[in-house]
């Protein structure tokens, strides 16, 4: 038996070990593939980075806990930007199933860093039935719709939420979101009330907000754990995203590798073949 006929049984075990091993290495050294940016990303970032330090923005996380590999690092990278500009940030959610812990969760850790305190940087406003009503009624007056942040304390407790009333009061909204709840956030606050929506969403969604940002109605999109990681990027920060996409790089050349050395051995051993009848 030749080299490619070795090569062509070889036990599919090995297979396996080499790509576990490509997707674990990324996890534990960054390798930094070149991550090309969408010119969607950029228009998000340069929105958010135009905006006066101090700004009073919105962050949802508009997520579920099965799509957090592609969410959660675009929920992170904006509050990074954001801390950093020292803006103002008031987080919720239209979804109830994790969706006001993960807030809780991750906007708390980032102030961490950069030193923000709860009340003054940042709120949680947490969740609320009925989302229509909701994005109607904060419209009118936040207060009327979340008499109380996520952990219970009254909005007027909070110095924060004593400037700001209503959209009027909020220079940008970015919704991270995997689901249609991104459609409202255009249908009726940037339509009704005219504040600047940008998105960050999941990649079997992207292919349908890019209309909204050809139209305007949104000011940029991040689509799937790419757009999170070109994010990362443009907030100079290696996180998640950028190591899952240098895992999934580097899978994908293995699995060319792998798709080149069968062709080479199925052609040389039927070279060899025809050889052996001559």
């Amino acid at each position: 038996m030749n080299f490619w006929e070795k090569l062509s049984h070889i036990d599919r075990r090995w297979i396996y070990l080499l790509v576990a091993i490509a997707v674990t290495f990324p996890m534990l050294v960054v390798i930094r593939f070149p991550v090309e940016l969408s010119p969607e990303a950029q228009k998000l970032y340069d929105a958010v980075e135009s905006l006066p330090d101090s700004s009073v923005v919105f962050l949802t996380f508009d997520y579920y806990p099965s799509t957090l590999a592609e969410t959660e690092p675009m929920s992170i990278a904006a509050l990074k930007q954001m801390f950093r500009k020292d803006m103002k940030i008031i987080t919720m959610t239209t979804i109830p199933l994790g969706g006001p812990s993960i807030a809780e969760r991750v906007t708390r850790k980032v102030a961490e860093e950069y030193g923000k305190v709860y009340g003054e940087d940042f709120v949680n406003l947490g969740y609320k039935a009925n989302y229509v009503a909701v994005l109607k009624g904060m419209g009118g007056a936040i207060e009327t719709i979340y008499p109380a942040d996520n952990t219970g304390t009254p909005l007027r407790e909070l110095p924060l939420m004593q400037r700001v009333k209503n959209y009027s009061d909020i220079k940008f909204i970015y919704v991270v979101a995997d689901n249609a709840i991104v459609d409202y956030w255009i249908s009726i606050v940037n339509a009704q009330y005219g504040t600047p929506v940008g998105a960050g969403v999941t990649a079997v969604m992207a292919p349908k907000m890019y209309s909204f940002v050809e139209s305007g109605q949104l000011v940029g999109l991040l689509g799937g754990m790419k757009g999170a990681a070109e994010y990362e990027r443009l907030v100079k920060f290696e996180g998640t995203a950028t190591r899952g996409m240098d895992a999934q790089s580097l899978v994908h050349l293995l699995i060319i590798f792998f798709v080149l050395v069968g062709n080479i051995s199925f052609l040389a051993m039927r070279r060899s073949g025809k050889e052996a009848r001559r």
